[in-house]
């Protein structure tokens, strides 16, 4: 599909049927910023109330920047990959001491937390400059349209497969290019069972023709999923339940509150409560949820009512155990 009458018919398409999203009612940088942060590793449905809670507690870049870490994560608890919230606000504070937002394309990439797609993604949207927006909707565009079996786990791959969108591009309406290519994505040209029927480009698509629409794309590279048996318990006392901060240099959920581990707590561990299912990264956990009772924790350790939970950032295993036994609705 080179710049041409493919794209023209594209830009046509999502103009007419593109979702109406919060984010795509603003050109404002900031705004664009945080939808894209939480939109990685998050689909879209789930990052809305996400994104407008967020905006709401912290409208402005300032606001953020000024913000407690706590306050931040709590507002995030449940969507995962912390790392992104801390990078967020680290990154509003380089912001807000520089003057405002970086208007280049490296100067946005070099900020925490922001990697080629994003910059890209913030570059072409709020500054229509001419970069590609790959991600994992649109590798998997150009793997069928160019009929390309190539691993698109491959670095050169994927860098091979943003020239091509680059070269789709052209010059004109880059944001609204990218946000095209990725919609289409997103709702039409799907990993299983692609509605071909509805794409607005199948005439430049060369993979529909040889009936390969299905192979494509290929990865090659996967992680095989770990599986591992863990035990979270909960000790109750007068209403409140007992949780632990992890610790500021944690490698994971620094600054999260939990529910301890038998290791974690001497304590009389009692019967089981339920199981329930939690999967991160190609890590697949099951935990057993058992019942506890403590003389004197230590002082690590605080009891928590249900309405303070919504205070401080509960991780989400520990929302999920709470829920399992109907201490959180």
């Amino acid at each position: 599909m080179a710049s041409g009458p493919g794209v023209k018919l594209l830009l046509a398409w999502y103009r007419r049927s593109h979702r109406d999203l919060p984010w795509r009612q603003t050109t404002d940088p900031y705004r664009i910023w945080v939808s894209e942060i939480m939109l990685q590793q998050t689909r879209v449905q789930a990052a809305i109330p996400y994104y407008r809670r967020f905006i709401d507690r912290f409208p402005t870049v300032e606001a953020l920047a000024a913000a407690a870490e706590q306050d931040v994560l709590t507002l995030w608890a449940g969507l995962g990959y912390y790392s992104r919230a801390r990078n967020l606000r680290r990154a509003a504070q380089q912001v807000v001491a520089a003057g405002g937002f970086p208007r280049d394309y490296a100067a946005i990439r070099a900020l925490p937390g922001i990697g080629d797609y994003t910059a890209a993604a913030i570059a072409s949207i709020v500054f229509q400059l001419p970069y590609a927006a790959v991600d994992g909707n649109v590798l998997r565009v150009v793997a069928r349209v160019e009929n390309d079996a190539a691993d698109i786990a491959s670095p050169r791959t994927r860098e091979r497969f943003r020239a091509i969108a680059r070269e789709w591009m052209g010059r004109r309406q880059p944001g609204v290019f990218n946000q095209a290519l990725m919609e289409l994505g997103a709702t039409v040209c799907v990993p299983v069972n692609p509605l071909c029927g509805r794409c607005p480009i199948a005439a430049s698509c060369r993979a529909l023709p040889a009936g390969t629409v299905s192979q494509l794309p290929v990865k090659l590279r996967r992680t095989e999923p770990v599986a591992i048996a863990a035990v979270l318990l909960v000790v109750r006392r007068g209403g409140r339940v007992l949780l632990r901060q992890k610790e500021a240099g944690a490698r994971r959920m620094a600054g999260f509150w939990e529910l301890p581990a038998p290791e974690e707590l001497p304590a009389r561990v009692g019967a089981s409560l339920g199981e329930f299912r939690h999967t991160i990264t190609h890590h697949r956990y099951t935990f057993t949820v058992r019942s506890a009772s403590v003389r004197s924790p230590a002082p690590e350790f605080h009891w928590y009512d249900a309405a303070q939970l919504a205070e401080i950032p509960l991780s989400t295993t520990a929302r999920k155990a709470l829920k399992l036994v109907r201490f959180l609705d």
